[in-house]
């Protein structure tokens, strides 16, 4: 039972888990360029900056919470001998 337990786990953090963190990590930071972007393009306009500034913050946000997700991850995966949550291997 355990087994069968652990290939269950090893098949969503191959299928779902590491291409999710994937997605959402390329979002944050996708976020965050968009709103430098927007604070060089807009200089002159001060709530175009301050949308820009924002989105700057919540792209790093998005980014820090990501990688502290990863981390944890990593950690419970590393003590329950699954497979590593890390880049997606063809």
């Amino acid at each position: 039972m355990v087994s069968a337990l652990n290939a269950f786990l090893d098949k969503v953090v191959i299928q779902i888990v590491n291409p999710l963190m994937l997605l959402l990590a390329a979002g944050a930071f996708i976020a965050f360029l968009w709103g430098v972007v927007q604070f060089i393009m807009h200089a002159g306009d001060e709530t175009k900056r301050k949308e820009g500034k924002e989105a700057i913050l919540w792209g790093l946000v998005g980014l820090v919470i990501i990688f502290g997700v990863y981390g944890i991850l990593n950690l419970l995966t590393g003590a329950f001998n699954l497979p590593r949550v890390g880049p997606i291997s063809s």
